[in-house]
Parts: C-alpha cells; sequence; structure tokens
C-alpha cells in the first residue's frame, strides 16, 4: 500500500508547479494550458534497501513529506497516471514534486507502471533520483571496464565537479574521503565511470592506475527526462552520504521545498566552579565514588580549572570563533574557595571573561535530585519512606538549588537566562533501572523557578518530551571523561572500559550489545591522541552534519591540566571546514534555542500526520497553509520574497546557497506565499 514513512502525510490538496527554476529547465506543458501545480511532496519507490532508506531518512529530517510505495508489498496501489496526477478545477496537478527510485527502472523496463511514471516526470518535468545502480549507457554512463572502475571504495577521495559546486553541492569545498573505520571490512562499493552525451558528472574519482577521472553522481538528461545517478552503494549513517545528501535533496526538490536542514554544534561544558574526582589507575574506579572499593576520596586530588585554563578557553574561543556553554554550580564554588583560604583566581577569571560564554544553571552545589540514594548496595539503589514508597528530594529543595545558583550569577552579572537548567547527572529525570520514573516534585520546582528548558541525556532519552511546563533538550554525551584531566588517565579508564578481561579490562564491552572491545588496549602515552580523539571527532561530526541540533557534553575537569578536550574539538571544527564552503557556517544555538528547534519540528510533524498542511507551488509562487500557531518551515532559492498584505520582504536567511526559515502567513493572511525569483 502507499503509505508515509515513519507518519508524514500530506493533504490531495497539495499542489505546485513544475518548472525547474533553479536549474533553469521548465517543464513541457503546452503553452495554452493553464500552469500545473505540482504538491510539494516526494514518491519513494521504495525496494527496501539502503540506499532508498538513507534518502527517506534525509526527506523525514528535514521536514519534507513524502509518500512511500512499497515494492515488496503485495496490497499496494498501482502506479498509474491517476496515481501520479489529476485535474483540480481545471488545472492539471502532478502530486509528486520528485521521485527517488531504487534505481532507473523501478518497476521494469517497458512495465506499464514504469511507462506511467515516466511519461509524468516527462510530461511535469518532474526529476528523478536513481538511489543506487550500476554504470551502462542506460543511464548515460560508459561501462567500467571502459576506462572506469569497480570495486570497494574504502578511504577513496571523492571530488565534488566545478559542475556539482555550480550546481547542487555548491556547499561543499574539499574532497571528501569515502569512510574507511574498518581496515578488514569492505564498507564502500561502488561503479565509476566516464560520462556519455546528456550527463553531466557532479561527483568523481581518480581512475587507479591512470591520470582520468571517472563519476560516481551526476545528471542524466534524456528523453525530456532528468535523473540524478548515484552509482555507489551507501547507507544513512556513513559520512559520504551525509555529506552529499542535502545536495540530492535540494537537486530533487529543484531547490524548493517544505522544511529545511542546518548543521548544527553546541558544547556543554558541565561542572564549572567545581572539582571533578579523578580516575584512579590502580582501583581502575574514582575515589570518592560510593561504588569504588575503598573509594573514600584520601590521596586523590581532585581535577579543577585553574586561572590560566580559563585565560586558555577565552583564547581558544576567539581562535576558533566558537562559543562554549559553560553548565556552572556557584555553591561548589564558593565551597572551594571557603576551604582554600577565601580567594578562587578561577573565579575571577571566568568572571572577568563572563560576556565571552554563555552560561547555564547546573543547580547550586550539584545534588542528586531524584530519590534519595541508598548508597549502602552496589549499585544504590532509592530509599524508601516508612510506607513502602519511595522516597524523593523535595520539591523546596530542588527549587532552592536552581534559585540559589541564579541569584549568585545575577549578583556577578553573568549573562544567563533562567529558563535553561542542567540538573546534576541530569537528576530528577527518570534514571533506569533504579527510579524508572520522574520525581514528581521535579515539575513543580521547575515551574517555581522559572524552567522551561530541561538539559536530558540523549543516551537514554533521545527524544524531546515534557516535564510539566518544560521540555526537555537531549544532549550527546561526549566520550572524554569527567574523571580525566591527562590524557594518560583517558586511555587507561578507556582501556578499562573497552578491553577485555583477558588484556586486563572489565569486560564490560563484551557484555553490552552497544559496544564493542578493542583488539588490544590502547598505548598509554599515545592512545588518547592516536585512537580516541578521531574516533570520539568523527562521531561528533557525523552529528553535526545529520540535520541534528542536539548539544554535547563535556565537562571542567577537560579543560584542566592536559586540556584535553581540544583536540577533540580542534579536529571536528577544522574538519568541518574543510568539508564545507563559507556559505555553511556551523550553527552554534544555545539551549534554549535548540529545545526551540526541537519543539518546532514536533508541531510541524503533527501539523503534517494529521493532513492539516497544504503547500503547492504555481509558477513562482508557493504557498502554504498549516494551522494556527504552527511554524513552517521552507528552503526556497537566493532571491525568494514573502508576500505580504502590503508589498514583499525578503524572504529566510542565507545557508548553503539557499534560504530557509520557520516562518508564518503576514499579518491577516491565512497563507504564507512566497514569491520565487
Amino acid at each position: 500500500m502507499a503509505r508515509s514513512a515513519h507518519g508524514w502525510r500530506i493533504t490531495a490538496a497539495v499542489v505546485a508547479v513544475t518548472a525547474l527554476t533553479t536549474l533553469g529547465v521548465t517543464a513541457p506543458v503546452a503553452a495554452a494550458d493553464p500552469q500545473p501545480r505540482i504538491d510539494l511532496k516526494v514518491l519513494v519507490v521504495d525496494n527496501g534497501d539502503s540506499p532508498v532508506q538513507a534518502i527517506t531518512d534525509q526527506l523525514e529530517n528535514t521536514g519534507i513529506p513524502y509518500t512511500t510505495v512499497d515494492l515488496g508489498d503485495p496490497n499496494r496501489p498501482v502506479v498509474d497516471a491517476a496515481f501520479l496526477s489529476d485535474t483540480v478545477g481545471g488545472v492539471p496537478r502532478a502530486k509528486y514534486q520528485g521521485v527517488v527510485a531504487p534505481n532507473e527502472a523501478p518497476f521494469g523496463a517497458g512495465s506499464a507502471e514504469q511507462t506511467a511514471l515516466e511519461t509524468y516526470e516527462r510530461t511535469y518535468g518532474i526529476p528523478q533520483v536513481d538511489a543506487y545502480t550500476w554504470a551502462h549507457p542506460g543511464v548515460g554512463l560508459d561501462y567500467t571496464d571502459q576506462g572506469g572502475f569497480a570495486g570497494t571504495l574504502d578511504g577513496v577521495a571523492a571530488s565534488v565537479t566545478t559542475a556539482g559546486k555550480a550546481g547542487p553541492f555548491g556547499y561543499l569545498d574539499g574532497p571528501l574521503a569515502f569512510e574507511d573505520n574498518a581496515p578488514a571490512v569492505s564498507e564502500s562499493y561502488g561503479f565509476a565511470a566516464r560520462p556519455r552525451t546528456g550527463y553531466t558528472s557532479y561527483v568523481d574519482i581518480p581512475v587507479p592506475g591512470s591520470a582520468d577521472r571517472a563519476s560516481l553522481l551526476g545528471e542524466y538528461a534524456h528523453d525530456g527526462r532528468r535523473e540524478l545517478v548515484v552509482t555507489f552503494a551507501y547507507n544513512e549513517h556513513q559520512r559520504q552520504f551525509r555529506l552529499l545528501a542535502r545536495g540530492i535533496v535540494e537537486w530533487l526538490t529543484q531547490g524548493v521545498h517544505l522544511g529545511q536542514e542546518r548543521n548544527y554544534f553546541a558544547v556543554h561544558v558541565d561542572d564549572v566552579f567545581a572539582s571533578d574526582g579523578r580516575w584512579d589507575t590502580v582501583r581502575n574506579c574514582t575515589p570518592g565514588d560510593f561504588d569504588c572499593v575503598g573509594g573514600d576520596g584520601e590521596g586523590t586530588e581532585p581535577i579543577r580549572m585553574t586561572a590560566a585554563d580559563a585565560v586558555y578557553a577565552a583564547q581558544w574561543q576567539q581562535n576558533q570563533g566558537f562559543t562554549l556553554d559553560l553548565v556552572f554550580n556557584a555553591g561548589s564554588g564558593e565551597e572551594w574557595k571557603a576551604e582554600n583560604g577565601g580567594t578562587d583566581a578561577l573565579t575571577d577569571r571566568l568572571l572577568a571573561d563572563k560576556n565571552q560564554y554563555r552560561w547555564i544553571n547546573h543547580t547550586y552545589t550539584h545534588p542528586f535530585l531524584g530519590c534519595v540514594q541508598d548508597t549502602s548496595t552496589v549499585p544504590w539503589s532509592c530509599a524508601k519512606n516508612a510506607d513502602g514508597s519511595t522516597r524523593y528530594v523535595s520539591r523546596a529543595d530542588i527549587a532552592a538549588e536552581i534559585r540559589d545558583n541564579h541569584n549568585w550569577a545575577l549578583a556577578k552579572g553573568l549573562p544567563v537566562t533562567r529558563a535553561e537548567l542542567v540538573t546534576g547527572e541530569h537528576s530528577g529525570l527518570r534514571t533506569t533501572p533504579q527510579q524508572p520514573d520522574d520525581n514528581p516534585n521535579l515539575a513543580g520546582a521547575l515551574a517555581d523557578t522559572g524552567i522551561t528548558w530541561l538539559a536530558s541525556d540523549n543516551s537514554r532519552e533521545p527524544a524531546q518530551r515534557a516535564v510539566g511546563n518544560a521540555l526537555t533538550v537531549p544532549r550527546h554525551p561526549m566520550n572524554v571523561y569527567y574523571n580525566t584531566g591527562t590524557k594518560a588517565e583517558m586511555a587507561d579508564e578507556y582501556n578499562w572500559i573497552y578491553t577485555s578481561t583477558a588484556d586486563g579490562g572489565s569486560g564490560v564491552c563484551a557484555t553490552n550489545p552497544a559496544s564493542t572491545c578493542l583488539p588490544e588496549p590502547l598505548d598509554v602515552p599515545t592512545g588518547y591522541d592516536d585512537y580516541i580523539v578521531p574516533q570520539e571527532a568523527r562521531i561528533a561530526l557525523s552529528h553535526i552534519i545529520a540535520n541534528d541540533p542536539r548539544p554535547h557534553y563535556v565537562h571542567q575537569s577537560n579543560l584542566a591540566e592536559d586540556r584535553i578536550l581540544y583536540p577533540v574539538l580542534d579536529t571536528v571544527l577544522d574538519d568541518y571546514r574543510a568539508l564545507f564552503a563559507d556559505n555553511t557556517p556551523v550553527q552554534n544555538l544555545s539551549q534554549s534555542a535548540i529545545g526551540t528547534e526541537f519543539q518546532r519540528r514536533a508541531a510541524w510533524r503533527t501539523a503534517v500526520d494529521n493532513g492539516s498542511v497544504t503547500a503547492y507551488r504555481v509558477g513562482n509562487k508557493v504557498t502554504v497553509t498549516a494551522p494556527g500557531g504552527v511554524k513552517i518551515p521552507v528552503t526556497a532559492p537566493e532571491g525568494t520574497q514573502q508576500q505580504l498584505l502590503l508589498g514583499t520582504s525578503p524572504f529566510g536567511t542565507a545557508y548553503a546557497g539557499t534560504r530557509s526559515a520557520w516562518t508564518q502567513p503576514g499579518l491577516l493572511q491565512s497563507a504564507l506565499t512566497l514569491n520565487l525569483p
């Protein structure tokens, strides 16, 4: 049957035009006919293979409505002229603005359905993406034995051609290497071939043993139709696809579509002003923690930033043009000061540079705000009341921790936002298995203190959810541990977690389905720089290029001593800038802005799922209606203007060669109207 994957659907009234404005191509509709309307919706013909699913994932992440026809479903609809188009009010309507197909002939060459699809594309100027096919003349390419290449692409450096940069891939700058994360495993396979007449290469690679280059991705124009031909295999997680996904979608939609995509990166530094416990490389635990044998904290020196570390942080920000979010515990800092002669050069330095950072409330003294912990056993459990019910930290105590920290910040002139909060260890929120439900006192305390954006741990709860009147903001934990200040400590703890018992590790990697064991322990002096840094940078970059606004979080200990966070961040930012053009800068948002992005996405998905969105294009005019209060995400070419009741105004903000925004109809208007250039 026809379906909208993950609930994405759009009403049958949704329509839009065929003119390929951004690519200078117009649909072959007779001049005497009225201009057709074309739905701002994509048809996905799915054979179950990963390339189609990867593009579908990109459509959904961007916010583009799509309908899926499952080729494996015996009850699916017949794809014929009536399925693809109709007439509304005497005007021809194309129901889909683009087609994603597993290959050039998903229904079989010469079949009735294939003929109907090709006729539809030809009539309305609808582009088709061939998600993965082999190189042959039927897609505008020579066979690979005619000066091309077929084989594994792991580690191969591909380049965007001049035509690709002038077209849909102009947001990319440097070469993009195919991933090679496991040398013993073939991760990518492809067919690189020489173009024939009608084919324009957008991405190519050098032919091994030759000075020639051959295409892996390009546009094939023939018989009044246009296909984007991809001749390498991929899935939605691989970097090479993620880098090209935006351009594939822009080509598919002719640069005009619902939804938007940005590249986001924010870094929260928790426990600022406090100190963090240190990993014991002998006991393989953190003294002071209740589950560390003999862990009374004696003989260990906590890790805490110094004034010199603060100077370095401020200078690093200026050099990188990047702002850190300092997640602070003022009370812990005051306690440290009282125990160390009443002065604190670190606090003085950070306060002097306060306007160079964003600041987030982390509670005054970083207590656990869920159930009252009973640490007499390992693992800990929730303490019980006399009647057997769970004993929780009170509403008043939670509110006091939040309020005291915020008031301290106000007294010191910190540019802090009352609405944002990160609780210690994300406590107060459910923590399985001990505390399967939120502290029932948490929502009230948040309301008492004006908190509307509450951080959560993405590894536990990846989706945004409500906690009373507040909404969560999921954060990605980085594998740069809170209890390590040196590279050697980091490598030692990493070895303990990720090596087998036979290799001297804990062996937990063998029992956790979400992880794998290292083949051998890392070299402690060099393991951090040689293995952990590139690994963590790769993971963080994969989030950035997946339209994922979730912030990453680390701890103040990682800015101290060896300052082990900076090599990871430098690698992420340097790699990003080497890949992307200047028109596609990384978006460094505050916690509240990230929360708002998630909130808008959820409202948009609900509106589309409910069939309450209508969007179409006629000629150079786009019209979108949505329920009142729902922000509408739209991407359009440079030069697009929003039609107001009186006059027009420039639409959106520039990003990656297009303009995009969350927007809504103008004053006294019931629909959003955009005038394309």
